[in-house]
């Protein structure tokens, strides 16, 4: 095949696909009634009512919040038991309470009766331990002991809903916090004084030009010492391909041989792609391919309104199939170990399951970072998702096309308020620090849109009604299952992941019963996955499953298996090695014209 016709295989690729199979949507459409009022003047009416009420509260439903204080109040007030147990509660924490303050009066050295959670910061300076701030301290979280107490589950009472309710009390008491306050925070206090109110005044400027932003929805750009291209996603590469939602990156070996088979990496569309090659030492993309393999990955478009009507089945046509389509032009006959990240892992995983369906074997192993397949207990983004919240960000997408960075970046703010928000507002407000950027921090904040129809299929197919496992989630018209899935699997997860809990991701082993092995990881949703080896403080846990063994649950696969000392990333390295071809040369990297890594769309505000 030549080069010209090379290239042409590739753009026509898609609409070759969509000439032979009929692209229908993954979740199929039910029409009714409600699809013809949805046509409807007054609906449009509802729709941008709502619309506006949305950009107000953030994208949270207030129907879905007073609904849930409503059933957590009906069911509390007929449960006298739970009643007469907050109210002991109550008598034990505010005798708690009068004993520290009784022992700090006469000068003793008393333990406090309360200590605030793993990633409540606020309390780390040492004047929280001096009277009469360490009594401050102990009456807040006292009072957030009683409320933690009040909203656990009840009988009768939707978990969702107690959940939820807890939820919002947390953040009800959060800006109630002692902390907040200059004259209650001897951290300010002590700040003020040494700098006679310069922290103040450099606060004010930060406070400006934050509000400033947020009120122009100007988008931060990247710091010049961690610009794109010299200091991070800068490993060597070439843009092998585009069409209008992906770029592929194709990187330049770093060894004299390669294995035959290569890798391709499909990231989340949420963030952008150089989560996974960020600075050099810690960039997974660089380790990968100084592994001696040859290395694609996919680079998400970031979407307009004129995106609107992107699907997630155009994500999987024209991402993950395109790309293979390419690889398979560049490395004739060579299989694909294929790696999903985050939401890139869900879709790679329902790619893979249509093309094993289907009888495509261009696959030959899958790894899934971070990613789950089932979504019953998809950890505290279930607060803010039910058929109300959802509707709510439907009007809100229909209005502007896309759910833009600040209604996404605020809600996984705010499951970790108490240090994603508050501790960095007293430390950039009250105690004028600045905000000293790492590499990681300013890919958070290198934030995407999402277009409307894709990620409203993406809330109410996949998530909200988890159609992926139950069966019910269709490709091209056919239902698909995981269990179809034969070539090996390596799933990783990390211990404290509030987005993608570790015991949500181990629940690929129930729906697959392929030959998998699997990896818990010390960390969090990403800091977890960059795990370079020499990384301190590091430890993992793994297990082999060959296909067609028992399902074993996960806390009993927990208490069998002991953490390991280093990183994951070489165990990946040999798994990967196991499942790959000889040593072969590089194969050539196409001129298709495109520029070097890392391409132009990771560029895009």
């Amino acid at each position: 095949m030549s080069r010209k016709t090379s290239k042409a295989s590739r753009q026509k690729s898609p609409k070759a696909a969509a000439d032979r199979k009929p692209q229908l949507p993954a979740v199929l459409p039910v029409t009714s009634d409600a699809d013809d009022r949805e046509q409807h003047p007054y609906a449009t009416l509802d729709r941008g009512a709502m619309a506006s009420l949305a950009r107000m509260t953030g994208g949270v439903s207030p129907h879905a919040m007073l609904d849930a204080w409503g059933d957590w109040a009906m069911h509390l007030a007929r449960a006298p038991g739970r009643q007469l147990e907050l109210m002991e509660r109550a008598r034990d924490n505010w005798f708690k309470l009068a004993q520290f303050a009784a022992q700090g009066a006469s000068g003793k050295d008393g333990k406090k009766p309360f200590t605030p959670g793993t990633y409540d910061t606020r309390w780390s300076h040492e004047g929280w331990d001096r009277p009469p701030f360490a009594l401050w301290q102990q009456g807040f979280l006292a009072t957030q002991d009683w409320w933690q107490a009040a909203t656990s589950d009840l009988r009768g009472l939707r978990k969702q809903n107690a959940e939820r309710t807890g939820f919002i009390m947390r953040q009800l008491l959060d800006t109630v916090s002692p902390s907040n306050f200059p004259l209650a925070n001897p951290e300010i206090i002590e700040a003020t004084w040494k700098s006679a109110g310069r922290n103040l005044i450099d606060g004010a400027q930060h406070y400006a030009d934050d509000a400033q932003r947020v009120l122009t929805q100007e988008h931060r750009p990247v710091p010049e010492e961690f610009a794109l291209g010299k200091t991070l996603a800068a490993t060597p590469g070439e843009v092998v391909f585009r069409n209008d939602l992906m770029e592929l990156i194709q990187y330049s070996p770093s060894t004299e041989q390669v294995h035959a088979e290569p890798v391709l990496i499909v990231p989340a569309w949420i963030m952008k792609y150089y989560i996974l090659d960020l600075s050099p030492h810690n960039s997974f993309i660089r380790w990968l391919v100084g592994q001696g393999h040859t290395v694609f990955c996919i680079s998400w478009r970031n979407p307009g309104a004129e995106h609107a009507e992107l699907s997630l089945e155009d994500y999987r046509l024209k991402g993950i199939m395109q790309a293979l389509d390419v690889i398979g032009d560049i490395v004739p006959g060579a299989r694909v170990h294929a790696n999903g990240y985050c939401l890139g892992g869900t879709l790679l995983a329902i790619a893979a399951a249509a093309m094993a369906r289907d009888h495509d074997d261009r696959l030959a192993s899958v790894t899934l970072m971070a990613a789950q397949v089932d979504f019953a207990e998809a950890g505290e983004l279930l607060l803010f998702l039910d058929e109300s919240q959802v509707a709510f960000l439907e009007d809100l997408m229909w209005s502007q096309g896309y759910l833009d960075r600040p209604q996404m970046s605020g809600a996984f703010a705010a499951i970790r308020s108490e240090d994603l928000i508050w501790s960095r507002a007293v430390r950039r407000y009250y105690l004028g620090e600045p905000d000293l950027p790492t590499d990681i921090e300013v890919w958070v904040n290198d934030t995407t849109r999402m277009p409307a129809r894709m990620h409203s299929e993406y809330l109410r197919g996949v998530f909200l009604e988890n159609r992926i496992t139950a069966g019910r989630f269709a490709i091209e018209g056919r239902v698909i299952a995981l269990k179809d899935i034969a070539v090996p699997m390596f799933v990783v997860a990390t211990e404290t992941d509030h987005i993608a809990p570790w015991r949500s991701v181990y629940k690929t082993a129930l729906f697959t019963d392929c030959d998998q092995t699997f990896v818990l990881t010390k960390g969090g949703h990403n800091t977890g996955i960059l795990s370079e080896p020499g990384h301190p403080r590091r430890h993992y846990r793994i297990s082999y499953r060959p296909a067609g063994a028992h399902y074993q649950g996960p806390n009993r696969w927990l208490a069998a298996h002991e953490p390991q000392p280093g990183s994951w990333w070489p165990e990946w390295a040999e798994w990967l090695t196991s499942q790959s071809g000889d040593l072969v040369a590089p194969p050539a990297m196409p001129d298709a014209g495109l520029g070097k890594a890392p391409g132009s769309y990771v560029l895009q505000p």
